[in-house]
């Protein structure tokens, strides 16, 4: 999978999603960077809520992941990008799963739509069998 964006900052993090725990650690450490990138209170809200549900994706249909998170620089902005993997199933019907209310399970149906929606750059890609990737960005205003 090739076309995601790199989190080029060389101080980025890549924590381990195998527990709840580490879904708050990812949750956390997100908020972290968001702060240190001078975010407003409401961006990183919004981001530390996409992470969130991106990172409970991660554990709970991926089977448990990676996320890679760091600064970024582009254009004279700065801004946090966090990239989920995992090797999972895939996802099979995309247009469906990015349906806003559409829930495989017992979630909320925030899910991919809605974390899509709070957040400037989102880039999914995944293979029936091969797992997905996300990355997602949010940009200091």
């Amino acid at each position: 999978m090739s076309g995601l964006p790199p989190v080029p900052d060389a101080d980025h993090q890549t924590i381990s999603i195998e527990s709840t725990d580490d879904v708050v650690r990812a949750r956390q450490l997100v908020r972290a960077l968001a702060q240190r990138c001078r975010l407003s209170l409401v961006d990183q809200t919004k981001l530390v809520t996409a992470a969130s549900e991106l990172a409970r994706n991660t554990l709970v249909y991926g089977g448990g992941g990676v996320m890679r998170v760091g600064l970024v620089r582009r254009d004279g902005r700065t801004g946090v990008t966090a990239v989920f993997e995992d090797s999972g199933p895939g996802i099979p019907d995309i247009d469906q799963a990015m349906t806003d209310g559409w829930t495989s399970g017992g979630g909320l149906g925030l899910g991919l739509s809605g974390a899509r929606r709070l957040v400037d750059d989102f880039v999914l890609e995944t293979e029936p069998g091969s797992g997905t990737q996300i990355a997602v960005t949010k940009w200091a205003r």
